[in-house]
Order: C-alpha cells, then structure tokens, then sequence
C-alpha cells in the first residue's frame, strides 16, 4: 500500500518469515551456527528457543533453504498438544510415509526402513520440530527412542528442536534426563538490544530497496526498541503501522512524537480508551498500560503512562486477564462452597430437630 510513495520495491515489515530479510544479529547468528554445528555432527538433538516472534523459524526456513538436497532429507513438523503416537504419526508423515490405519509398530518400522534406505543412499535424514513447547513428556520420549535408531555406528536421524522459553523448563524436570543426555547443543534467542534494533530496521528497508526514504531520527529508533522490547517480530508491527501512519500523513521522516502515537493507536485498537469491568480484566487488576511512575493517570483507568511502552506489556496484559478470570473462579468457587456449607448446615439442623421428638418419645414409652 505505501511501497510505492517510498519508492520501495517490496513490503519491508511484514509479520510472517521471510529468510531473504534475515537479519543476522549477534544471538541469531550463534543459533544458525549450532544448527550448522548439528549438521556436522549427525546425531543427538539441538535445541534452540525464544520469544514469540524472535526470529526462530526465519533462521530455520533460512538454513533448509542453504540445505542440498540431493544429500539432506528434511521434514519440517510443527508440534501440537498430541499424544506420542499421533506425534509418531506425523513425524512419519512428514517425511512422506503412509500412517493413516497403520499401527504404531508398522510405523516405527516403516520409519526404520525408510531412514536406513535413505543413508545406503547416501543421505542425511533431518527432523526438524518447531513450537516443541506443544510436546507432552511421552511426545518428547518417543522422539528420543527415534534417536536409537543407528546404521552401523551411525545414528539414522538428526533432530532439532525449536520452541517457545518454557521448553526450557519442561526440559529441566527430572524425568527428562536421558532426554538432556541426548541434547548436544541448545541456545536462547533473546531480544535485540538498541543498535541491533536500529540495524534491523535499516537493514530491511534496504532488502526492500530503500535508497534513503523514510528517514527515521534517532530518537524515533529508541522509541521503537522500547515499544517493541527488541522482539523482531515487534518491531516489524511497530514499523509498519508508522510506516501507513506516514503514508496516510504524508510524511517520509519520522521521530519520536510519531513512534508515540502509532503506539497510542495501537493501544486504542486493540485495548480500546478505557479498561472495563468485564472485558477481560478483575477491577483488582489494574491495566499494564497505567504506568504507577507517570503522573496523569485517569479516573477511568485509561492509558496515561508512556505509550511507547505499549507493545512491550502485551504480555503482562494477558498474564493480567489470566488472573483476573482466575480470580473470578476463584470467587464462584467459594460461593458455591458457601452455599453448599449452609445447605448441609440446614440439613444437619433440620435432621436433629427430626430426631429429639423420637428420643423423647422412646424415653416416654421406657
């Protein structure tokens, strides 16, 4: 919509993955060499996580991408809240086999077959799980007995997993030990810090052919890496709306005032002006666009704080609906407690006022 006022020849912040915008940043670059780092060693599993929206899958998408395929066989899966046996079955379909009506014992030998056919050829066989984080502990487990599978002294299949931060913690229970054992190398994407957040920016107005236009000010870069906490895929959402705000206003540079209130749109949009009771929020969890440090807060909870803190507090946004709709639960439950505390209170009471006539009646008649 605005890559012709700018005089751009594509779209430079869309949302979704695009290895040709790969950005190799200090963190992105040492997890594309563990990847590589995998390739060599054939065995075992790598592990890579990050934040939503970090990067992960453009630098998965980037190395299948460089992958000869005359010598790598990869199947890419993309996990979810499956059971071990389903997950078996898509792995096996990934890599082209029929699962459907097949037992599992015919899958794991149809799997067997096809890896050790596939390394007399002369082949690599590469599994690649993306959002792990989805995998139940028998997912995980069934993964790691496909990692058994050996040619000679060769392990048949490769595998890299890549996942959200908590499958960090779910690999760190106890019962993942021999799953840890297996792990050759893992790495955490984090965010981008200022300077790689201002290199990221100019390096994908660049690839979409910018010769200079639009100038951003350095103080609007700022802005942005604070709207956007450094999360690519953040920053991405921040500089395309300034992008149309731009487009729509007529202008080509833009500085911080203009990051603010691309961030205060964004916040009406989908927040709306004010925080309501029953919109998603307890009235005891105060909104996380109200910052307790900035004065000119509103009586009616709206945003008053520093809007380029918008889009960094998504997050603490939905942690915030989550324990509001917990402590509405919460609530309910006790008043249904209560009232069934009252019923057999009345029960009991009403049961003893039953029973003293008959006593008195059995001590008459003795």
């Amino acid at each position: 919509m605005y890559e012709a006022f700018y005089g751009l020849t594509s779209k430079p912040f869309q949302l979704n993955p695009d290895p040709s915008f790969y950005f190799g940043s200090k963190q992105h670059r040492r997890a594309a060499a563990y990847l590589e780092y995998g390739m060599h060693q054939n065995e075992g599993f790598i592990v890579i996580t990050g934040e939503v929206g970090a990067g992960k899958t453009t630098i998965v998408r980037g190395m299948l991408d460089s992958l000869d395929q005359e010598k790598v066989v990869a199947a890419h899966l993309v996990s979810t809240q499956l059971d071990a046996d389903d997950t078996l079955r898509l792995v096996g379909a990934a890599f082209g086999l029929r699962t459907k009506d097949v037992s599992k014992a015919d899958v794991l030998m149809s799997l067997e077959a096809f890896l050790i056919s596939a390394t007399g050829k002369g082949k690599r066989c590469l599994l690649i799980v993306d959002e792990a984080q989805n995998l139940t502990a028998r997912a995980v487990e069934e993964l790691r007995m496909l990692s058994n599978f050996q040619f000679g002294n060769h392990a048949l299949l490769q595998s890299f997993l890549i996942g959200q931060p908590e499958f960090r913690q779910i690999l760190q229970s106890p019962h993942m030990m021999q799953f840890r054992q297996r792990v050759i190398a893992a790495c955490h994407i984090g965010p981008l810090d200022v300077e790689e957040t201002r290199a990221y920016i100019e390096h994908r107005l660049k690839c979409a052919g910018s010769t200079g236009v639009p100038i951003i000010r350095p103080a609007a870069f700022e802005a942005i890496f604070k709207a956007s906490s450094g999360i690519p895929r953040r920053i991405n959402s921040v500089c395309d709306r300034l992008m149309l705000f731009g487009y729509l206003s007529g202008k080509t540079e833009f500085d911080e005032p203009d990051v603010e209130e691309v961030a205060r749109e964004i916040h009406e949009e989908t927040m709306g002006s004010t925080t309501q009771v029953g919109a998603g929020l307890s009235p005891a969890v105060p909104s996380p666009y109200t910052q307790s440090n900035t004065a000119g807060t509103g009586i009616d909870g709206g945003f008053s704080g520093d809007p380029v803190a918008l889009l960094a507090s998504l997050n603490v946004q939905q942690f915030g609906e989550r324990l509001g709709r917990l402590e509405r639960s919460l609530l309910q439950l006790e008043k249904i407690n209560s009232t069934t505390l009252c019923l057999l209170q009345q029960l009991v009471s009403n049961g003893s006022q039953i029973a003293q006539p008959a006593i008195e009646s059995e001590k008459t008649n003795a």
